[in-house]
Parts: C-alpha cells; structure tokens; sequence
C-alpha cells in the first residue's frame, strides 16, 4: 500500500523553534516525528511511503538518507515552491499507480485512528475521498450530513458558512483530523494551477456531485503537535500511539 506523508510546511505556529528545525524532525521522546510515522505507517502495510518536502528540506532529506528502512521504499518529493496540500500531491502523481486508493497523512497530526478500518470504509463507500473527522472545538468546520457526506465548509473566524451539496438530514460541524484515503481517480479532476489546497478541491467536486466521504475517529486519541500549546503533552500521547 502506498502513502504520503505532507511535510513541506513551514511550522509557522512552532516559531522559533521551527526557524532551524523542521517540523517532521521535532523530537517525540527522543524521536524525529517523521521517523515515528514511518515507523507506524509501515507497521500497518504502508510500505511504499513519499514525503514531500521544502522549509528547510535538506535537513529531512539527510534524515531520511541516514536511516534504514528495512525493505521500505521511502521516496521523497521536494517542491521548489510551496505548493500547499493539493499541489503537492499532483505533484506526487507519477509516484501513485492508477488502481489503488491511497493515504494522505499529516506529519504533525499524532493518532491512534485506525487506518485499515478507514481504508476499509472507504473502499466499501466507493467514494472520491474519505476524510478522518472528530468532535472537537475550532475554527474551521467540515459539514457532514446524516449519511456521512461531505456538504460544506465553516468557518467561525471569517463568520463563513459554504453549502456545496443538498445534505441528507440534518448537517453536523466536525474538525478534519488531517487524515485522507484518496482513490487515484481524483488525479484528472484538479485544476491547472499548482498551487490549490485539497480542502478547496473537495468541495469544488462536491457541488459536482462528486462524493466525499466522513470516517468518525471520536473514540481514538488524537493531536496536532503544529501547535505550541500542545508540545507540553506530545510524550504522553506518543508512549500510546507509538508504543
């Protein structure tokens, strides 16, 4: 199975210490983040694993480089422009095959969410993308209806609400775990541009009656380490994710 792990970020929510260390290589009891998720990617059967990279890339590329992966493919991705979440995976294309669905995962969001059930779910669904989503507290909302399909988009900060589809039922306000499984027929439907967001993509297709599917991960632990505020307790969650 093949994934991606999205690196390429700046860690402007980390400075200063992200102004000489990247992101993917913040230490987690003693341990690069990035070798983390390898390690629990691969554990899983995700052993054909991209990274894409550019803030301070060489620094994750010598990493890479310098440790063995055992029969892991590790390949790495650099952007010379920033190219955000969606760029960067067209980007990525030639690395993905045209049959199998894939995960997209973020380097800084640290889970125990059960990965095989999502993929699972996904492929059952049939849909374009399924998206790891949970109850919790933000600024910015997915809006899921009742049969687990993605309608919209809010936004508390900019007082936005965006409807792209007609929901079935009533709509629930979830936070996006930065979590995806993507099946490879989203390739042909992104823009031209090279720099999009996969958040703006989706709900372009969903109002082309595309499906976008929501998989619940309420009941697993979960944390964004992007943030300053919860360094304090990134050793205590990572004894149970990546124990």
């Amino acid at each position: 199975m093949k994934a991606m792990i999205l690196a390429a970020g700046f860690g402007t929510r980390l400075r200063p210490l992200t102004d000489h260390i990247p992101k993917a290589l913040i230490e987690i009891n003693n341990v690069p983040i990035i070798e983390h998720q390898i390690r629990r990617l691969t554990s899983l059967g995700f052993n054909d694993i991209i990274i894409n990279v550019y803030h301070l890339a060489e620094k994750i590329i010598d990493f890479i480089k310098s440790k063995n992966w055992g029969s892991a493919n590790i390949e790495i991705s650099v952007e010379e422009n920033i190219l955000e979440t969606g760029g960067g995976l067209r980007k990525a294309q030639w690395f993905f095959n045209t049959e199998e669905s894939f995960l997209v995962h973020n380097v800084d969001v640290i889970t125990n969410l059960d990965i095989l059930k999502m993929l699972d779910a996904h492929l059952s669904s049939k849909a374009l993308s399924t998206l790891a989503v949970r109850r919790r507290k933000t600024t910015r909302y997915f809006l899921i209806d009742e049969e687990s399909n993605l309608c919209g988009w809010k936004s508390t900060e900019k007082e936005q609400t965006l409807i792209k589809r007609k929901p079935i039922g009533e709509l629930s306000e979830f936070s996006f775990m930065g979590i995806h499984i993507i099946s490879p027929e989203i390739f042909p439907l992104m823009p031209e541009e090279d720099k999009f967001s996969l958040i703006d993509l989706y709900l372009k297709l969903v109002e082309q009656n595309q499906f976008i599917k929501a998989f619940r991960g309420d009941n697993y632990d979960w944390l964004d380490i992007g943030k300053k505020e919860n360094l304090a307790s990134v050793n205590s969650i990572a004894k149970v994710v990546f124990s």
